[in-house]
């Protein structure tokens, strides 16, 4: 909430700046809008997105294929789940845990022989 208090803030002080240039939107006010008050294209920001990748020398991939990998490898390199969540938005730690937490195929196989070794160690 505090971010969002500041972001307004912002917005609010951009548009005093730009007076009669400010463009109030039909729905109301938009969190996310253009300098001018307008809404962001999609296809602008798509075009961005592309850009970026370029600038980055980042092979293309559509926005929702980088947040997928982002979070798939903050959670195999142990970042908590309560952390990803966080860092993509979610209300819900359950829509983090089914969407992105999946068992590495090397994490799997850990297991086995972790499992193997306490059944077979023991029956030795």
């Amino acid at each position: 909430m505090a971010e969002l208090a500041e972001h307004r803030r912002r917005q609010l002080a951009e548009r005093l700046a730009l007076g009669g240039r400010w463009q109030s939107w039909e729905a109301g006010e938009l969190v996310v809008a253009r300098p001018n008050g307008r809404p962001v294209s999609p296809h602008q920001d798509h075009l961005e997105w592309k850009q970026l990748l370029a600038a980055a020398g980042v092979r293309d991939v559509g926005v929702h294929v980088a947040r997928h990998t982002a979070a798939t490898l903050l959670l195999q390199q142990g970042v908590p789940v309560r952390v990803v969540m966080d860092i993509l938005g979610h209300a819900q730690l359950s829509q983090t845990v089914a969407t992105y937490l999946h068992t590495p195929p090397e994490l799997a196989v850990d297991a086995a022989e972790r499992i193997s070794r306490a059944l077979w160690a023991q029956a030795a």
